[in-house]
């Protein structure tokens, strides 16, 4: 059974509501207020709920406090963006025909500069890892990659939404992969054995309201029976 968290209140949301306003938070994460341990335990054990590929159970979190692991981390992550920002595909170059959609690219643009600017400052970052049991996801065919990596991606998004019910910030990065076995040696994770997923700031908000975010219309990615 869950415990029930008494040190942060639960948000009132429906679940709708939770799963159209769990967005990708940067500017709002408050870096000056702790996350309790029995907060994080609980938004983990929520995680460990989510399917898993044979029930296997592969999943593993590395929650990261210590400020310089954190510091650590997060310079390994600027190395990643300072690579990604001049690529067509960052965020900020890519324009589209409508010029909402371009301003809500470089309002993105600016709020990853920021994270990538303050990550070091998160109070707790969380590195959701997977364990194949044999080896490396890149090593397998791509049918069994994709079944760890769907299994970490669902008990992850399963941790940013209880995090979200809880007051918590979350949004998860990935560049920190492009030098993944350094980042591997900080942490002492076994690289040769160990995925990682993913690098999750996670902090209290300033404010808990959020909006849902603009989207393109259904029809334009929804196909019935055929493409």
């Amino acid at each position: 059974m869950l415990r029930r968290c008494r040190t942060s209140e639960h948000l009132r949301l429906t679940p709708d509501e939770l799963l159209t306003t769990t967005r990708a938070v940067r500017k709002r994460l408050d870096f000056t207020r702790p996350v309790e341990r029995t907060v994080l335990e609980e938004c983990l054990t929520i995680a460990q709920q989510a399917p898993t590929g044979s029930n296997i159970q592969n999943w593993h979190f590395v929650v990261v406090t210590d400020p310089a692991k954190r510091r650590a981390l997060a310079d390994v992550y600027r190395k990643g963006w300072a690579i990604y920002v001049p690529l067509p595909i960052a965020v900020g170059n890519l324009t589209f025909d409508d010029p909402t959609r371009n301003a809500q690219q470089a309002r993105i643009m600016a709020s990853a500069q920021y994270l990538a600017d303050h990550m070091h400052e998160a109070p707790v970052l969380v590195v959701p890892c997977v364990r194949p049991p044999d080896g490396r996801c890149e090593n397998q065919p791509v049918a069994l990659q994709i079944t760890w990596w769907s299994s970490i991606a669902q008990a992850g998004w399963s941790f940013m939404l209880a995090a979200r019910a809880r007051g918590l910030g979350t949004t998860w990065t990935t560049l920190h992969l492009l030098f993944e076995e350094e980042a591997a040696q900080i942490l002492g994770l076994p690289y040769a054995d160990v995925n990682q997923a993913g690098l999750i700031p996670v902090a209290y908000t300033h404010g808990t309201r959020f909006s849902p975010a603009q989207r393109a219309a259904l029809d334009t990615m929804v196909h019935w029976d055929t493409w």
